[in-house]
């Protein structure tokens, strides 16, 4: 994910109506239930990550890696729709 302190990364995250973060694509639920699970020592970024598969998945493995996908693809289409809307971006990144 990317991390708080890094001011030249695109945000993932996005505040709603009430004031969470929320990450782009999933709900506020699904956001608290994605840092839950990303924050667990053996949770489904730890052994996901690490490739490592025992033919059983660890406990919140496959919900995690079902919520990353999510997020990923919107993130995917934000930033596309992103470059889009900023035709000043493209040349920029190419310099």
């Amino acid at each position: 994910m990317t991390g708080f302190k890094d001011n030249n990364a695109p945000r993932r995250y996005f505040v709603d109506a009430v004031g969470k973060r929320v990450l782009i694509g999933l709900t506020p639920e699904e956001t608290f239930e994605f840092e839950r699970l990303d924050s667990e020592p053996e949770g489904g970024r730890t052994r996901a990550m690490r490739g490592e598969h025992d033919g059983r998945p660890a406990p919140g493995e496959e919900r995690w890696l079902e919520l990353y996908a999510k997020h990923e693809g919107a993130w995917k289409v934000w930033m596309t729709q992103s470059r889009v809307a900023r035709p000043d971006f493209a040349s920029t990144a190419e310099a």
